[in-house]
């Protein structure tokens, strides 16, 4: 892949849900496939998942990344989806040589877990569109990693659509899974959390957000642990001043999740 001068791509992040959602047809999937086609095609994808974490930070460097199916209990047809995009190497280098925060190493074994495929399965169901993952450092905080985000901005001007998937509420210790069918059903702390980020984003108090520890007992409950949040803190470093911002499927589900995305410019 040549990487060329391009359009300025706009910044995301996708409330990934159920890997299920790889394979289903429901709302949540309609929208990514309608924004998919909506997008000037990237020259490349760069994902950052809730689903990678590592001691450090690396990227993905293979030229064909194995399709991870890096979950458990789910029929077989989910297991059996590949999603056989190319690897970027040229630009998993080009990440690496643009952090001076860290050592950025080069990864030739994950592959794209479902945080990163069961997404771009629907939104570009060609796979021809070259995809490279960022791991999340377990081992830092919050601030460590919006700062870090900011390092890679210059590639949004070459054509680099970069994803943070995860979910702004996700506690799976409180899903209530009687209601794994009934789209909008959230615990009154889920929706509580997630209207207060939704705020905080739109004021662009991203420090509130990085200190999220501190913002009360609903997003305690919302945020148990921090993997699925730390990719909107990636995609909220990458916007500039004066771009907009959109919501889209903007719903709970099973009590203690959202799906809440948006899109950033």
């Amino acid at each position: 892949m040549t990487i060329q001068a391009y359009k300025k791509m706009p910044v995301l992040f996708a409330g990934h849900g159920s890997p299920m959602n790889a394979i289903e047809e429901n709302e949540f999937v309609q929208v990514w496939r309608a924004l998919g086609k909506s997008l000037p095609k990237p020259n490349a994808i760069l994902c950052v998942s809730a689903h990678w974490e590592t001691k450090g930070t690396f990227v993905t460097v293979m030229e064909k990344p194995l399709t991870i199916h890096d979950f458990g209990g789910f029929p077989q047809e989910l297991y059996e989806v590949q999603y056989p995009a190319p690897g970027s190497p040229e630009l998993a280098k080009e990440t690496k040589a643009l952090i001076s925060k860290t050592e950025v190493r080069l990864d030739e074994k994950w592959g794209l877990d479902h945080g990163c495929w069961s997404v771009l399965k629907q939104m570009f169901h060609a796979a021809n569109i070259p995809v490279i993952q960022m791991s999340l450092d377990y081992s830092r905080p919050a601030q460590y990693h919006y700062d870090l985000a900011k390092e890679i901005s210059s590639l949004r001007k070459k054509g680099i659509l970069i994803i943070g998937s995860g979910n702004l509420v996700h506690n799976l210790r409180l899903v209530d899974w009687g209601k794994m069918n009934e789209t909008g059903f959230g615990f009154d702390w889920a929706i509580e959390a997630n209207e207060k980020m939704k705020k905080l984003i739109l004021s662009n108090d991203h420090q509130s957000l990085i200190n999220y520890r501190d913002q009360g007992k609903a997003f305690d409950l919302a945020i148990p642990t921090p993997e699925h949040f730390l990719p909107l803190l990636y995609a909220l470093a990458l916007k500039e001043e004066n771009e907009q911002i959109e919501f889209f499927n903007d719903k709970p589900v099973m009590g203690s999740l959202t799906m809440t995305s948006l899109k950033i410019g």
